[in-house]
């Protein structure tokens, strides 16, 4: 059984109080998400709107932590980044030259360098609410959110674009499972 099975399998035989509560769980998933979620809940016999609203707010709660701790982070490392090159600023004052040391991190994989140019490229191109709205498109959203925060994008402009983006996508999804299983039943 794939994870999606089993998570249709349970929704359909935990209480009809605990449903939405399966169904946000789905939506915090990668991969799932809110779309996967709503799908799941509409399939397994919820209300289309309770199941997106659950998923919607499954999955949101998940990125926003995610791009809070994310964000965190990186404010650690360059704040240590910062401290380290204004020690060594400080220790060679006399000099003329100053050493500067790459921040942890920036020795990586060719696979995830080119992953990051082309998160770099798309965010150049269409800013903070494209790379949300268009980014459930290739990536997940918890993966499109913690690239943003890891940029050093400002938290509330991204949890307000990846809740306009959640919402859209979960909604359109629901719309679209509820008119198909509409004109079947």
């Amino acid at each position: 059984m794939s994870l999606i099975e089993i998570l249709q399998d349970l929704v359909a035989k935990v209480p009809e109080l605990l449903q939405p509560v399966i169904v946000a769980a789905a939506g915090a998933i990668p991969f799932i998400e809110g779309e996967g979620g709503v799908a799941i809940g509409i399939i397994g016999g919820i209300h289309p709107v309770v199941a997106a609203v659950a998923a919607a707010i499954g999955n949101f709660l998940c990125v926003a932590a995610l791009v809070l701790l994310s964000s965190g982070a990186r404010n650690a490392v360059v704040t240590r980044h910062r401290a380290k090159v204004a020690a060594r600023a400080g220790a060679s004052a006399g000099d003329e030259t100053v050493l500067m040391t790459a921040p942890a991190g920036e020795t990586e994989s060719a696979r995830s360098a080119t992953r990051k140019a082309k998160f770099q490229r798309s965010y150049e191109r269409y800013g903070v609410p494209g790379v949300s709205l268009l980014g459930p498109l290739l990536l997940p959203t918890h993966f499109t959110a913690t690239m943003l925060a890891a940029s050093g994008v400002g938290k509330t402009r991204i949890l307000i674009w990846q809740a306009i983006a959640i919402v859209a996508w979960t909604t359109l999804t629901a719309l679209i499972i509820s008119g198909v299983l509409g004109a079947v039943g």
